[in-house]
């Protein structure tokens, strides 16, 4: 697999949580097979672990959310996790899904479509060995804001691992920091609540994709009064017309768009040609 070569053929479609709905919940292995049935490219991962040390796929303080739990899964082995815990619903009732660990995750999709592993920065060191163990480093992104502990960590327990910083609104010098850091720098992730800041503009995107550098869009809505991409969003998307957000994006260069909706999206990019950039 090569991301790189890859977004040159197409726009990769990355699943936030995977696919969910109903009495699917995200984070869970039938939301991510459902996610790469509806199109998506990649599959995005939160990692946490457990008291014994487990690495599993689970958005670290949500117990309350998605579990229905007040503690934290932090304080209990992974048998005991799985054997009392299971992930409910929209509303609220139990499901039969339970927490997945990374090396389940890694062996089910090794091979089959890229993962960006999310809260890698909890832990570095045993994330990278994980993938290292399953031999999928050309299947790995991860993200952060940039900061020099973050440059260190990639530096020190994961140098070749795809890495692309967040930049919300402004870049600064972290551009040419990066380049100069020993480690694995293929793009960046674009947040920009209006068009006219930084890392809205079309010059600013113009510059990285001119020096050979990958862009992340979200179409994603945490919070309808930030919109992470000035309001290109799924939201917009499904309700208004979809040529405002995934169109917008797909029209403005960004090589990956993170949605919570991969079905939609991939319908509407391939029947309007915006997917694939060559024959």
């Amino acid at each position: 697999m090569n991301l790189i070569n890859d977004c040159k053929e197409k726009i990769i479609i990355a699943a936030h949580r995977g696919a969910s709905g109903g009495n699917i919940p995200c984070n869970t292995m039938p939301a991510y097979e459902i996610a790469l049935k509806h199109g998506a490219d990649m599959i995005e991962v939160d990692l946490n672990m457990t008291a014994d040390g487990q690495l599993v796929i689970f958005h670290p303080k949500e117990e309350r959310d998605h579990l229905g739990f007040c503690g934290s899964i932090r304080d209990y082995t992974l048998d005991q996790v799985r054997s009392v815990l299971r992930y409910v619903n929209y509303d609220r009732t139990q499901t039969e899904w339970t927490l997945c660990t990374f090396d389940e995750v890694c062996e089910t999709f090794k091979g089959r479509c890229y993962i960006n592993v999310d809260k890698f920065w909890d832990f570095p060191k045993e994330i990278s060995q994980a993938i290292r163990r399953h031999g999928i480093q050309d299947q790995i992104v991860v993200k952060s804001a940039p900061k020099p502990h973050v440059a260190d960590v990639l530096e020190e327990f994961a140098p070749e691992i795809m890495f692309m910083p967040i930049y919300k609104n402004t870049c600064g010098e972290w551009h040419d920091e990066l380049k100069r850091r020993k480690i694995n720098y293929i793009g960046a992730e674009l947040v920009f609540f209006t068009e006219t800041c930084e890392v809205g503009t079309a010059e600013f995107r113009d510059k990285l994709k001119n020096e050979g550098y990958l862009l992340w869009g979200n179409a994603i809505l945490y919070n309808y009064r930030v919109p992470l991409s000035a309001g290109h969003s799924d939201d917009n998307s499904l309700i208004k017309d979809p040529a405002l957000g995934w169109g917008w994006l797909a029209d403005n260069g960004f090589d990956i768009i993170q949605t919570d909706w991969p079905l939609p999206m991939s319908l509407y990019l391939n029947e309007t040609g915006k997917r694939y950039r060559t024959k």
